[in-house]
């Protein structure tokens, strides 16, 4: 697999580019990422409103700076999945990966066709803890993927959207990171390439600052 493509959305077409920031998601999770705090939280902020105004739609939001360990994701995960409480552990029967495939069952309500994971300041676990981040984001592209391709159940398109900071962006360029390789236990194959048959996590970089809509205003002078 070749390294991650970074897309560029005219600057010009501001109100158009939540819907051209989902079109390239069509097929892929989604790795954004500036150094300016503020541009982050707009753009997250922004396009997390899009998601949720979309039509058979539910956007999970993970606050990063509360997520410094497996207790405080599944914490988070579990106020905004159905189907907790989670075993503290990533793998199993009751762990993360098997909420993960949870789906809401309301009645009167159409099954869910898109899944969105909106994860802040995602780079925080990154530095604070890489190889819990590395098995977390498998477990996400993962679940994903066989979501997509492989399950029986009604078609759920699930994809992530990783906001952070330069840190993510090197990590998201790394061929061994879970952004472009499934995670090796070191056992054989990777577990998510033999159940998928998914050769690799598809994710795409994408840099905010390119973004002129998520600039502040000029300041009036006098």
């Amino acid at each position: 697999m070749g390294a991650l493509p970074r897309h560029h959305i005219n600057p010009f077409r501001a109100m158009a580019w939540q819907g051209e920031v989902l079109q390239l998601m069509d097929e892929h999770h989604l790795v954004a990422w500036s150094e300016d705090d503020a541009r982050r939280l707009r753009f997250a902020t922004q396009f997390g409103r899009f998601l949720q105004a979309q039509r058979d739609t539910e956007v999970c939001v993970l606050m990063g700076r509360e997520i410094r360990d497996v207790e405080s994701f599944c914490y988070q995960l579990e106020r905004t999945l159905p189907g907790g409480p989670i075993e503290r552990r990533v793998d199993g029967p009751r762990g993360i990966t098997s909420m993960l495939r949870a789906r809401a069952d309301l009645p009167g309500r159409a099954p869910t066709k898109f899944r969105y994971y909106l994860w802040h300041d995602a780079d925080i676990l990154l530095k604070h803890n890489p190889s819990l981040f590395g098995r977390l984001i498998d477990a996400m592209a993962g679940v994903a993927a066989e979501c997509e391709y492989v399950t029986d159940d009604v078609l759920l398109i699930q994809r992530s959207i990783y906001v952070g900071g330069g840190l993510l962006d090197r990590y998201a360029d790394n061929p061994r990171g879970q952004f472009r390789s499934w995670f090796d236990d070191g056992k054989g194959e990777a577990f998510w390439r033999v159940v998928t048959g998914v050769e690799a996590p598809s994710t795409i970089r994408y840099q905010l600052d390119l973004l002129e809509a998520l600039a502040p205003p000029p300041s009036s002078a006098g």
